[in-house]
């Protein structure tokens, strides 16, 4: 009899002490898995990552539009007196994707130093006053009226960026029109926002006969 009971109380001690294993596994995975949670969450409302969601050609043609308004703006700012050049910042951070990735820009206007890889190197190409890029007169400071977009074709097939190439036209205050060709990439960021992460223009050929 005393045999058997030493057989029992082995027998409840090891099933309390498997339990007692299973409880602390499953409370360190818990709380494994509230970390992993946690960072996941933080992640999602992280806006310099990018977003899963496909881009339409709806939200192109919209950020497009967008683009043309800012450029608008900043020119009404130059003339109005105003801070243009922080107008033209907080553009450049709204619109292309310098925080997000490399940025590819190739602006109309720019000969010597044709490529602005860099945030600086893109605001001193809209509103001037850097010394590292004399060339530079403020391309949005003309300042221009109104900006319009002429898609060629937007191709969205890749689903995470969206390319279009066009021509663009720049209405001066005189009234007189300047056609550019373009071509955009866009990305989508985690607040669902496009931004351009790459951007080439240029006047149109000309020949010379």
């Amino acid at each position: 009899m005393k045999k058997s009971l030493n057989y029992l109380f082995l027998a409840v001690a090891a099933m309390v002490f498997v339990a007692c294993n299973q409880n602390q596994n499953s409370g360190s995975e818990t709380a494994s898995e509230k970390k992993s949670t946690s960072v996941s969450k933080d992640a999602d409302h992280n806006p310099l990552l990018y977003s899963d969601e496909c881009i339409t050609e709806r939200e192109v043609i919209e950020a497009q539009k967008q683009w043309g308004n800012g450029i608008v703006r900043i020119g009404k700012i130059y003339t109005d007196e105003g801070d243009y050049s922080k107008e033209a910042a907080d553009f450049i951070q709204e619109m292309y994707g310098y925080d997000l990735s490399s940025v590819l820009f190739k602006p109309t206007l720019a000969s010597d130093d044709q490529f602005r890889l860099s945030f600086d190197a893109a605001l001193s190409y809209f509103v001037g006053g850097n010394d590292a890029y004399p060339e530079d007169k403020g391309f949005a400071i003309k300042p221009y009226t109104k900006v319009t977009f002429d898609n060629s074709g937007i191709i969205n097939n890749s689903c995470r960026m969206a390319i279009a190439m066009g021509n663009y036209f720049f209405t001066a205050t005189d009234g007189s029109e300047t056609k550019v060709e373009y071509t955009f990439a866009y990305v989508k960021d985690k607040t669902g926002k496009l931004r351009i992460v790459a951007h080439q223009s240029s006047l149109p050929y000309k020949s010379s006969k």
